[in-house]
């Protein structure tokens, strides 16, 4: 993940918005993310939309139980574990960074300037 110099954090919700075995898809500096709050309290967050063709993830299944996320387009299918692809292999989401800070989810957004939601090649998460 990155380091605290690579990216500005943003509030995106408090766990009074995102309880634990529940998700949410929002808007961060001009695009979509999904936060996924584990059972047992960790926190994910990975880009809301879906490499292929752009379909918003949270329209799609997200099984807390199998652990992935599926488009609702065309099926396509993400681990919740790192974001790389399950259903085909070669793709992945991007992972932001997300801590808590008291009761406020915070997402770290790159400084890089480069979008985030177009990711149909496996990339690392640099």
């Amino acid at each position: 993940m990155s380091d605290d110099a690579d990216v500005t954090w943003r509030q995106v919700a408090t766990f009074d918005d995102l309880w634990e075995g529940d998700f949410i898809s929002v808007e961060v500096d001009g695009e979509e993310v999904i936060v996924v709050h584990l059972p047992g309290g960790e926190l994910r967050c990975f880009q809301g939309m879906c490499p292929h063709q752009e379909i918003l993830l949270a329209d799609g299944k997200v099984d807390f139980e199998a652990g992935t996320i599926t488009c609702s387009a065309h099926e396509w299918e993400f681990s919740m574990d790192d974001g790389r692809g399950l259903n085909p292999r070669d793709c992945r989401l991007f992972r932001y960074a997300v801590k808590k800070d008291g009761e406020a989810i915070l997402v770290g957004v790159p400084n890089d300037g480069r979008l985030r939601r177009l990711r149909h090649k496996t990339e690392q998460d640099a």
